[in-house]
């Protein structure tokens, strides 16, 4: 979890570059679209929904583009209608284990990208089943570990159904059951805590442990030229890379 982590967190403190940020909030609003399709619009009553919400909400998307999207979502609308979720699974460089998770309307072109993705970075696409066993779901806040009451966040993300607070590097990462993580959002927000970013996420099990800052940037431009693809949602890695190695790559 903690090399990923970082990572979240460096890009939501750099934020969307200007260039993405319509791509950006294009993926956002076709995942709620999605999941007011499958289970509706009201979000108290879709969990999915609701984890979408809380996903858009962390990017800074606009409170009308969200609404738009739900009230698409939840109408007849084509758009919604033509969408279906593909996850990939695959290993990057020194093995590291990805999982891409896709929304797409034309599953040869989306495994076409992916693969391509792949390819040009120095991994492998594998086959179902081969590296998903080793994430589970959770919902994941990270929350800035400056000038942050540790002990407090801990107390407050407990009551709230949170199980673990973890320190990594310089956020604090707080993990919950999928099904909790609106209420530890809510809670920690109403305390004052500085969120940096809220998600449902794929958390692996386990981490492959990488310093070299070469293979750091071959495994992270494999993780870029995936998320390059209009229709992958999210990418998930289970390496755990320096913060220090991190922002030298990201800058």
């Amino acid at each position: 979890m903690s090399g990923h982590s970082k990572w979240s967190s460096i890009k939501h403190k750099k934020g969307a570059a200007d260039a993405k940020r319509g791509q950006l909030f294009s993926k956002l609003s076709r995942a709620i679209i999605v999941a007011a399709k499958e289970g509706g619009a009201d979000p108290s009553a879709n969990l999915a929904l609701q984890n979408a919400i809380e996903k858009a909400r962390s990017y800074s998307m606009p409170k009308d583009n969200i609404e738009r999207a739900i009230a698409k979502g939840g109408g007849a609308d084509a758009e919604a209608a033509s969408f279906e979720t593909v996850l990939y699974e695959g290993y990057g460089p020194e093995g590291v284990a990805v999982l891409v998770e896709a929304l797409t309307d034309n599953r040869n072109r989306t495994a076409a990208e992916v693969r391509h993705a792949f390819t040009k970075h120095g991994g492998n696409l594998g086959t179902t089943g081969a590296v998903a066993w080793q994430f589970e779901r959770r919902g994941v806040v990270l929350v800035a570990a400056a000038n942050t009451d540790e002990d407090e966040l801990v107390m407050v993300a407990a009551e709230a159904g949170a199980d673990d607070v973890e320190l990594d590097g310089s956020s604090l990462v707080v993990t919950s059951a999928p099904e909790s993580l609106t209420s530890v959002r809510q809670a920690l927000e109403v305390a004052g805590f500085a969120i940096e970013s809220v998600e449902l996420a794929m958390v692996p099990k386990t981490t492959v442990s990488v310093s070299d800052e070469s293979t750091a940037r071959r495994i992270m431009n494999l993780v870029d030229g995936l998320e390059e693809s209009e229709d992958v949602q999210d990418v998930y890695a289970n390496f755990d890379i320096p913060e220090s190695v991190l922002e030298a790559v990201a800058s």
